[in-house]
C-alpha cells in the first residue's frame, strides 16, 4: 500500500516553491524575499532536503548540446507489466521524466537520447524486443518554452518571484564544442547536486572556487544548463496532473506555446512533432481546477483546434531524478 504523503504546511511550502523558482537561492534572499528570518529558512529547509523532499539537480539544454534528441514517447503496455517498465525506463540514464497515464496502460517519457545511433536502438531494436510493450508513438521535441521552468507552483506572488529571478536568461548561443571541459565538469557536479557550494564544484571540476561561480553563472544564464528542484507535488497541495496533447495552427504555435508556458499552472510546454504537435504538462489543485484551466484558459484561444487530456497517474521520474519509493 503506497505510504500517505503528508502536505507541507504554509510555510515550507512556499520555501520549497522558492527553491523550484530559484534553486541556488541563498538562505538569506529566501528569507528577504518571504518575509521570514534566514535562521527560519534554515531550520525549516535543511530538513527538507536532507529526507529528499526537496531535491536539485540540473538538466542540460538540448539546444546547447547538439547531439542530444529530446524525445517524448507515448508507450501503451499490457496494464500488469507497467509498473515494470516504467521501473526500466527510469532506471535510464537519458530519461528525463517517466510518468503513468490515463487507465494505467500507458506511461510518457521524455528522453534526451545521445545522438542518432541511441535514438534508434531505443524505437528499433529496444522496444520492439519488449514483449510487455503494446505500442508508442514518438515525438521530437522541437522547441521548448523557457517560461514553463520558472514554474512555482503557483505559491508566490509575482513580486516574490521578480525578486527572486532579478536577471533574465538570455537565448543560448552556445553549443557543446565551445564549451570548456571546466563547464563540461561544472554541469555534471549540478547534476549530482544543483545546490553543491562553489567551493565542492571548484574541487570537482578542478579550478578555483571563483572561476566555478563565474563559469556556473554564465551557464546559468545562458540557459545552457537549467537547475530545477524536484518535489513531490503532493507535498504542496498539487493532487491533480495531466498532459494536454494539443493540435494548433501552424501560424499560432509559437503564440500558444509561450502564452501557456507563462500560466501559473503550467509547469511544461513544447512544440513537438506528430498528430499533435503543443504538449502542455498542467499541475492543478484538483480536478475543478484543471476543468477551469481547460474551460477557460485553454478555450480562450484562438488557434487550438483539438485536444486530448491525459491524467498523470504517478510520476517515477522528474528532472532526471527517481522519486522514492516509485520503483
Amino acid at each position: 500500500m503506497e505510504k500517505k504523503r503528508q502536505q507541507l504546511d504554509e510555510t515550507d511550502s512556499r520555501i520549497a516553491a522558492a527553491m523550484l523558482a530559484s534553486p541556488r537561492a541563498s538562505w538569506r534572499t529566501v528569507g528577504q524575499v518571504l518575509g521570514i528570518s534566514e535562521r527560519t529558512v534554515v531550520r525549516r529547509a535543511a530538513p527538507l532536503f536532507h529526507d529528499g523532499t526537496l531535491r536539485s539537480t540540473a538538466v542540460r539544454n538540448p539546444v546547447c548540446f547538439p547531439d542530444l534528441i529530446p524525445l517524448a514517447l507515448r508507450i501503451r503496455c499490457k496494464p500488469n507489466r507497467i509498473s515494470a517498465i516504467a521501473a526500466t525506463l527510469a532506471r535510464r540514464p537519458d530519461t528525463v521524466w517517466v510518468d503513468v497515464l490515463g487507465g494505467g496502460d500507458e506511461i510518457c517519457t521524455v528522453l534526451f537520447l545521445d545522438g542518432p545511433d541511441a535514438r534508434n536502438n531505443l524505437l528499433l531494436r529496444d522496444l520492439p524486443a519488449t514483449a510487455a510493450v503494446q505500442s508508442w508513438t514518438s515525438h521530437a521535441l522541437l522547441r521548448v518554452f523557457p517560461a514553463g521552468f520558472d514554474w512555482s507552483g503557483g505559491l508566490l506572488s509575482q513580486e516574490e518571484l521578480a525578486r527572486l529571478r532579478p536577471v533574465a536568461p538570455v537565448t543560448c548561443t552556445r553549443t557543446h564544442s565551445s564549451l570548456l571541459p571546466v563547464d563540461l565538469r561544472l554541469v555534471d557536479g549540478l547534476i549530482e547536486d544543483g545546490r553543491a557550494s562553489y567551493t565542492e564544484l571548484a574541487r570537482r571540476a578542478d579550478t578555483s572556487a571563483l572561476t566555478a561561480r563565474r563559469r556556473l553563472e554564465a551557464l546559468a544564464s545562458g540557459q545552457v544548463v537549467r537547475i530545477a528542484t524536484e518535489v513531490d507535488l503532493a507535498r504542496l497541495g498539487i493532487r491533480t496532473e495531466a498532459l494536454l496533447w494539443m493540435t494548433v495552427a501552424p501560424g499560432g504555435l509559437e503564440e500558444t506555446g509561450r502564452r501557456l508556458s507563462r500560466h501559473p499552472q503550467v509547469r511544461f510546454a513544447s512544440a513537438t512533432t506528430g498528430s499533435a504537435n503543443l504538449l502542455v504538462a498542467v499541475a492543478a489543485t484538483d480536478l475543478d481546477a484543471l476543468y477551469l484551466f481547460l474551460s477557460d484558459t485553454v478555450g480562450a484561444l484562438d488557434h487550438v483546434t483539438t485536444m486530448e487530456v491525459t491524467p498523470i497517474l504517478t510520476g517515477v521520474k522528474r528532472t532526471g531524478l527517481v522519486r522514492p519509493g516509485s520503483l
